[in-house]
């Protein structure tokens, strides 16, 4: 009998914290991210209404919304030329151009985005970024998803990303959500809508468009993938309509490039409620010279691989370590050579 007061004391106790926690103006900042997160999850959007009224809900989102940029990428702007210079516009710049000794393909940088340690890496070929794809899309059991690091060892890539959403139900699945471009040809179609893609034309230019893959592919785009926001246009950014910078905090994806050609893959560090939030993640894309750049899926599928290595340290919702990194479907990877297996998707 005494074990069992003991117990319901406790549950009591814990209860009354989750209470304060969840109600007290004291932890605004955690609420938020417990709704922002929710509500972007999509399919978990349940537990913010489940806690909060639908007005505080809507007031939430409102803050953490941003006015996206109205302006049509100009490729023409993009000017290839990533040969090393003798001089540079600013530290940012040189450590960029700089190369490692005996490495001409690409640079990894360490770097900070907020409060979170981050990995940045500078590709200075941009033909040689092409997309990375599960081993198939929606099959039965969901094979097709992969983690990056086995899509790089199996496509042979130097250094992958991951990239766009996927159909989940808590568990993941090989479903993309939106378009899927491989080599100038749309290879998954789930609507005949417009989205927002983000891939690499012919002409290697990282075009970020809102469009159908159809139309995406007759102005030029080889490969891409469907997800967002685009974080920076033209060298323009979207302005948030609050200090929190929009889209809450979690782990960071994004791909960008700079006018020279460059690419620069961002991945940081954090969880689905812990980590930089856009603004902080577009003010080190700017300070490295991205002109264009698009946000990536985050989260638990946040991954990068450098030389079949995962260089981050994923973690799930619980804030546990995922090892080897979640199965995801698409992403970017460096391409140093021919890819060893053109991976086959059905639609």
């Amino acid at each position: 009998m005494k074990k069992l007061t003991i117990t319901f004391i406790v549950l009591d106790i814990l209860v009354a914290i989750g209470f304060f926690v969840t109600y007290c103006p004291l932890f605004e900042n955690l609420q938020n991210t417990i709704i922002s997160t929710a509500i972007n999850t999509k399919t978990h959007d349940y537990i913010a209404y489940i806690f909060y009224s639908e007005e505080h809900v809507g007031k939430v989102i409102a803050m953490n919304n941003f006015t996206p940029i109205d302006e049509e990428v100009k490729l023409d702007d993009i000017v290839i030329d990533t040969k090393p210079r003798d001089s540079y516009d600013n530290p940012y710049d040189e450590e960029i151009l700089t190369r490692d000794e005996g490495n001409e393909d690409y640079k990894y940088i360490k770097v900070k985005v907020g409060n979170y340690d981050a990995h940045l890496v500078a590709i200075y070929d941009p033909s040689k970024v092409k997309l990375l794809t599960g081993k198939a899309f929606n099959t039965k059991n969901s094979s097709g998803k992969e983690t990056v690091l086995n899509m790089t060892k199996r496509m042979g890539a130097t250094i992958g990303i991951n990239g766009g959403g996927f159909v989940d139900y808590g568990y993941g699945s090989d479903i993309p959500i939106g378009y899927v471009i491989k080599d100038g040809e749309v290879i998954w179609s789930p609507t005949s809508e417009p989205g927002n893609l983000i891939g690499f034309t012919k002409d290697n230019k990282l075009l970020l468009v809102k469009a159908t893959g159809e139309e995406a592919v007759a102005m030029g785009m080889r490969d891409a993938l469907q997800f967002g926001p685009f974080l920076m246009v033209n060298g323009e950014r979207p302005e948030f309509n609050n200090s929190a910078g929009g889209f809450s905090r979690a782990a960071r994806v994004a791909i960008a490039q700079r006018k020279d050609g460059i690419v620069l893959f961002l991945v940081t560090e954090g969880t689905h409620a812990a980590g930089p939030n856009m603004k902080e993640v577009i003010d080190t894309l700017e300070l490295y010279g991205a002109y264009n750049a698009a946000n990536l899926d985050g989260g638990t599928s946040t991954q990068l691989v450098i030389n079949n290595k995962l260089i981050n340290n994923p973690k799930n919702i619980m804030g546990n370590s995922v090892k080897g990194g979640r199965g995801v479907i698409t992403g970017f990877g460096l391409f140093l050579n021919e890819e060893k297996e053109e991976a086959k998707e059905t639609e």
